[in-house]
């Protein structure tokens, strides 16, 4: 199993609160994640997954963001994208 870093987003009609991201946050700690979205009209996490694939680390994330956003309250808005990168890729950095 690899680990994978999946971005999920929501959007709605309304811009988000500050408290609305710190409850999303708290939620999705466990997952080792981190919450945006504040004055945006969208929130969204980034969580770690254990998975075979990408596309099994996106089908295991959505429903946990899902309950995540439950949980802290958020708007009941759909998700619009989840993006994800494999952590065990090895990164460079330089000129």
């Amino acid at each position: 199993m690899s680990k994978w870093s999946v971005s999920i987003q929501a959007e709605g009609d309304r811009p988000v609160e500050l408290d609305e991201v710190v409850a999303l946050a708290d939620a999705v700690a466990p997952l080792s994640g981190v919450a945006s979205g504040v004055g945006a009209y969208a929130y969204g996490a980034q969580i770690l997954i254990e998975a075979e694939s990408a596309d099994a680390a996106v089908e295991a994330a959505v429903p946990l963001f899902e309950e995540a956003a439950r949980t802290a309250n958020m708007p009941d808005w759909p998700v619009t994208r989840a993006e994800v990168t494999s952590e065990d890729d090895e990164y460079e950095l330089g000129p």
